[in-house]
């Protein structure tokens, strides 16, 4: 079991090693507010030990339009055997503020998988409101310098305001092949499950937000249920 169980893990880090976990990028302003994260992602596959991906990472409002981050990503079975997958360099750029009935940004992400390749993740983020429900979608592009080739992946979302500071919905991920040509059916992967937003402390100067998501489908081809959450304090 431990070997079959550490071929998994490999089989499952080396395409995924590109990426610093799975949540769904918002455009937002975060303005002269400085932000902690601890973000945690599980991958389990079928009849073997589910793996974790720790993160912690930093944040800034660098501008009414542009946040910066950057994230450490770790990779393993427990506590015990964590070792350090990745640095991301994360950029979120606001196209619009407020004059159109949707929010658009630019999402730019350096990772550099360490001792191994880095990669690049560009695309668009787009939100928007319709009474109550909050929806989100956005397609990025990855350049692997080890794979040498650009790559599609999409992600989505729609979450329902049950209560002042909570929403309910669902959310999902793909990933699709190239870009310009994609996998066969069977080789792509889909995943998607019920996702909750919530805002646990708001005194207007510190936030705590909490999402979390469930997921079930595929990670890169191969079954893998998925659990994601991201905890946030902003100052």
């Amino acid at each position: 079991m431990k070997c079959s169980s550490a071929w998994m893990l490999a089989a499952l880090a080396a395409p995924a090693a590109a990426d610093p976990g799975y949540y769904v990028v918002t455009p937002y302003d975060q303005a002269g507010r400085f932000g902690a994260e601890l973000r945690y992602w599980t991958v389990k596959p079928p009849g073997e030990p589910a793996q974790l991906w720790p993160e912690l990472g930093l944040s800034w409002g660098l501008s009414t339009r542009w946040t910066t981050r950057v994230l450490a990503s770790w990779i393993g079975y427990g506590a015990s055997d964590q070792v350090l997958s990745s640095w991301n360099w994360q950029n979120v750029v606001l196209v619009t503020q407020g004059e159109k009935p949707y929010d658009l940004a630019v999402h730019a992400q350096l990772i550099r998988n360490v001792g191994k390749s880095h990669a690049l993740e560009l695309g668009p983020a787009w939100q928007t409101d319709l009474g109550l429900l909050k929806l989100n979608a956005n397609v990025f592009w990855e350049y692997d310098s080890r794979r040498h080739d650009t790559r599609l992946k999409l992600q989505w979302r729609g979450v329902y305001r049950v209560a002042p500071g909570w929403r309910l919905g669902l959310q999902g991920f793909s990933e699709v092949g190239q870009w310009n040509d994609w996998a066969p059916r069977r080789r792509q992967s889909h995943r998607a499950g019920p996702a909750l937003l919530a805002t646990l402390w708001d005194d207007r100067r510190d936030t705590v937000t909490l999402n979390t998501a469930f997921l079930w489908g595929k990670t890169y081809g191969s079954r893998g249920d998925m659990f994601t959450m991201q905890l946030q304090w902003l100052k």
